[in-house]
C-alpha cells in the first residue's frame, strides 16, 4: 500500500484547506477531519484444511449528513485502519464532486486473497457482512468492489445480507452481477468516465483528440479499457506501462493486440523483447499523460522533464505535491483523480437508483447519463477554478467537501 498514516494526514490537510477557502470555521474541520464511525472487526473463517483462521476487517463511515455512506471493500495484506479512514474521506469528496446523495464509506480486510481458495473467499465475504450487519444497508452504508474484490464477492455478500434480513435488498450493495440487479456498464465505468473527461479537457486546450498522442501508465482494468476507448476516439496511444516495464511506438501501439495478450493482473510487457522502463516512458513527449497505476508515480524530478499538455489522474494521487506544483506552473492542465476516476462511483449510484426503483436501464442509457454527469462535474469544477484563479485540484476539493459541509451545517452538527 505505502499509504499508511501519511494518506490520512494529507487528506486532512486537503479538507482543511478546502474548508478554509470556502469560509468555514475550525468547528467544521473538527467534524470532518475523521470519520464519524470507524469499526474494527474480527472474522473467524473455517479454512479448507479444517482449521479456523481469524481475519481483521474494518469499515469507516465518514459522514451521513446528506445520505448513506458509500464505498468499496478492499482485500490487502498491508491495509491499515488509517488507510480506511482516509479512503472513506476521499469517497466523500468524490460523491460531492459528482453531486451524489452520499457520504463516504470504505471497508477492508487484512489478507492476501491470492492465497485463499474460492470457498475461503466466500466464507470470508459472508463473515464480513455478518460482523457488520447492523451498520450496513441500502439507506445506511452501501458497499461495492475495490482492490481484489469483484462482482462474485458482492453476490455472496448480498446473499448473506438477504438471508439475515429475511428479505430481498438488492440496493444493499453495488457492483453486483447483472443477474442479481447489477447495472449494465459497471465494469467499464471508470474508463468510460475518464474518456469523457479527457475529451472535455482536450476541448479546453483546443486539442483535437483525433491523432492526439497518449501515454497510459498502468494496464489494469481501467488503463486497458481506457486505451481501447481512446483509440476508438481516434487518439494515438504511443505508450503503455505495467509493473514490469513499458512499451512505446511513435506510430501508435496495436491496442487490440495488447488486450488479447494481457493477463488478469494487467501484465503484458513481459511478452515482448523490445521494452523500455517506466522512467524512460515518462521522457517521451505526448499530448495527454494518464497515470493509472499506483500513487505518487510522478516525482518532482520526473516533472522537470515531462513534456505534455494535459495530465488526467486515474490512480489515487499519482503526482507528488512538488510535481503537481511545478507542472501547474508550467501550465499543464491537471485533472485530479477525485474527478477523473469518479465514473465507477457514478454508475454505482445508478445501480443503487435502479435497485430502489425496480426499473433497469439499457447500457446506452447508463453511458448517456454517466457522460452527462461527468461533463456537468467537469464544467462546474473548471468554472470554480477559473473564477477563483486556482487550479483544478483545489477547485475539485472545494466542490467535493461543500455538499457534506452544508448538510452538516443545516443539521446543526457544526
Amino acid at each position: 500500500m505505502g499509504e499508511n498514516f501519511n494518506l490520512l494526514t494529507s487528506t486532512q490537510e486537503i479538507i482543511k484547506e478546502a474548508l478554509q477557502k470556502l469560509g468555514y470555521d475550525n468547528g467544521m474541520y473538527e467534524l470532518l477531519k475523521e470519520p464519524l464511525r470507524t469499526v474494527e472487526i474480527r472474522i473467524p473463517v473455517r479454512m479448507d484444511d479444517g482449521k479456523v483462521q481469524v481475519f481483521t476487517g474494518f469499515r469507516a463511515q465518514h459522514n451521513d449528513a446528506v445520505g448513506p455512506n458509500k464505498g468499496g471493500i478492499r482485500l490487502h495484506p498491508n491495509v491499515t485502519i488509517e488507510d480506511v479512514k482516509a479512503l472513506s474521506m476521499w469517497m466523500t469528496l468524490k460523491a460531492g464532486v459528482m453531486n451524489l446523495p452520499y457520504g463516504g464509506g470504505k471497508g477492508a480486510i487484512i489478507c492476501d486473497p491470492r492465497e485463499l481458495s474460492l470457498g475461503e473467499l466466500e466464507r470470508l465475504s459472508r463473515g464480513y457482512v455478518r460482523a457488520l450487519f447492523d451498520l450496513l444497508g441500502p439507506n445506511q452504508d452501501v458497499p461495492a468492489p475495490d482492490i481484489f474484490t469483484n462482482a462474485q464477492m458482492m453476490a455472496w455478500m448480498l446473499d448473506e445480507y438477504n438471508l439475515i434480513n429475511r428479505s430481498q435488498q438488492p440496493a444493499f450493495i453495488t457492483g453486483k452481477p447483472v443477474a442479481l440487479g447489477g447495472s449494465e456498464g459497471r465494469e467499464r465505468a471508470t474508463a468510460s468516465g475518464v474518456t469523457v473527461v479527457v475529451k472535455e479537457a482536450a476541448k479546453k486546450r483546443n486539442l483535437d483528440l483525433q491523432g492526439a498522442t497518449v501515454i497510459i501508465q498502468g494496464f489494469g482494468n481501467a488503463g486497458s479499457n481506457l486505451a481501447k476507448f481512446l483509440s476508438d476516439e481516434g487518439a494515438k496511444v504511443i505508450g503503455i506501462s505495467d509493473a514490469h516495464g513499458a512499451l512505446h511506438d511513435s506510430e501508435g501501439l496495436d491496442i487490440e493486440y495488447l488486450l488479447d495478450r494481457r493477463d488478469s493482473f494487467g501484465t503484458v510487457t513481459t511478452l515482448f523483447d523490445e521494452t523500455i522502463t517506466s522512467e524512460e516512458l515518462l521522457q517521451i513527449p505526448c499530448d495527454i499523460l494518464i497515470p493509472a497505476s499506483m500513487g505518487e508515480q510522478i516525482s518532482y524530478q520526473d516533472a522537470k522533464t515531462l513534456d505534455t499538455k494535459i495530465i488526467v489522474e486515474v490512480a489515487n494521487s499519482p503526482l507528488s505535491e512538488e510535481a503537481n506544483r511545478l507542472l501547474t506552473e508550467k501550465d499543464v492542465l491537471i485533472i485530479p483523480d477525485v474527478l477523473a476516476s469518479s465514473g465507477g462511483l457514478t454508475v454505482s449510484y445508478f445501480e443503487w437508483v435502479q435497485n430502489n426503483s425496480g426499473y433497469y436501464w439499457t447500457d446506452e442509457m447508463v453511458r448517456e447519463r454517466m457522460s452527462a454527469k461527468m461533463i456537468e462535474a467537469f464544467e462546474n469544477i473548471y468554472t470554480v477554478a477559473e473564477s477563483r484563479r486556482i487550479d483544478m485540484r483545489l477547485a475539485a476539493y472545494m466542490v467535493g467537501i461543500q455538499k457534506i459541509a452544508e448538510g452538516s451545517r443545516f443539521r446543526g452538527w457544526a
